[in-house]
């Protein structure tokens, strides 16, 4: 303590002002000498004391930042009292819980990123095997034309597939991680479900579903009108696989003072009980999903739902169909 420069110049200038006190009050009388010697001694005693107390609590902020540095962002400087020395633990103390959320944030952003490229990894390893194993095949010279031909177009099959999933699970990546930015525009309810429903019609036809849409054409909504169309088509597309071969798809829409509503119910063959609570999870595949399924389309399409503050619910009946009711609120409060 007596190392600081600070401290040498304050019991330099007491020392000094105590000498000037003690020859004035000598011309006084011997009692005013005593006086101000005790008075000075007093003054000095206390000095310390706070200055050696200031010490202490510097030094405890000191070894607190110390563990701060060191990763330990558990510790509560905070002493609930009046002074400048609790204004400056209470700010610490805010910047230590700023760290604690941004490493928090920064820890979930690498936990997400490993498991993103896990997914790919995992996902990339079955078409890819096959893809290996169909160019071996195709290196044989003694190899029929038409199974040569079933071979390369199995091979464009799967690397159509690769394409998909890579671009699905970028895009599932992004909105998990919060980095797209999600438009504020009208959108137009009846627009939208058109734009959904082109990619789906030639499966439906192939399927000889039908589909039919009711609602008030100037129905809308404040969102992203091309991410809501991603959501929508897979949807639609988990629909129409489950749906027998000519059944029924029906889109109904409309609003309150709320939020808007759509609701995309089929007739097909339905959701196990023990698999609903699942089906918006990355990867899920139910007990009537298809082997072609990947389980990344629903947890896409409520991905990309609720990062504009709506909301999508399920229900559904083994052997009756299942019922989706999006909702995208008005206001978020």
């Amino acid at each position: 303590m007596f190392r600081n420069r600070e401290i040498q110049i304050f019991i330099w200038g007491m020392g000094c002002i105590s000498i000037i006190a003690v020859v004035i009050g000598s011309f006084i009388s011997p009692a005013a000498v005593i006086t101000i010697f005790m008075t000075v001694l007093l003054l000095l005693g206390c000095s310390f004391i706070m200055t050696r107390w200031r010490y202490r609590e510097i030094e405890k902020l000191s070894e607190y930042l110390r563990k701060i540095r060191a990763g330990d962002y558990s510790l509560d400087v905070r002493d609930n009292r009046e002074g400048e020395l609790s204004i400056l633990k209470s700010e610490i103390y805010k910047v230590t819980l700023m760290l604690s959320e941004q490493r928090a944030l920064l820890q979930e952003d690498k936990i997400r990123l490993t498991n993103a490229i896990s997914d790919i990894s995992h996902q990339l390893k079955t078409p890819i095997t096959s893809m290996t194993v169909m160019a071996d095949l195709l290196s044989d010279d003694d190899l029929p034309f038409e199974k040569r031909k079933e071979f390369v177009h199995n091979i464009q099959v799967q690397l159509e597939r690769i394409e998909w999933l890579v671009s699905s699970l970028l895009k599932l990546s992004k909105i998990d991680a919060g980095t797209v930015i999600f438009k504020k525009d009208q959108v137009n309810v009846k627009e939208l479900i058109q734009k959904s429903l082109k990619p789906v019609l030639i499966p439906m036809d192939i399927k000889a579903q039908t589909v039919s849409v009711t609602g008030d054409p100037q129905v809308s909504f404040k969102g992203d009108l091309n991410w809501t169309v991603e959501a929508l088509i897979n949807i639609l597309k988990n629909c129409v696989e489950h749906t027998r071969i000519g059944g029924a798809i029906t889109i109904t829409f409309g609003e309150n003072a709320l939020f808007t509503e759509i609701v995309i119910a089929d007739n097909g063959k339905g959701i196990l009980k023990e698999d609903l609570p699942y089906i918006f999870k990355r990867f899920y595949k139910g007990k009537t999903g298809s082997e072609e399924s990947v389980g990344i389309g629903l947890a896409m399409a409520h991905g990309i739902i609720t990062s504009q503050s709506g909301s999508i619910d399920v229900q559904s009946e083994v052997g009756k169909g299942t019922k989706f009711h999006i909702k995208m609120y008005k206001q978020v409060i």
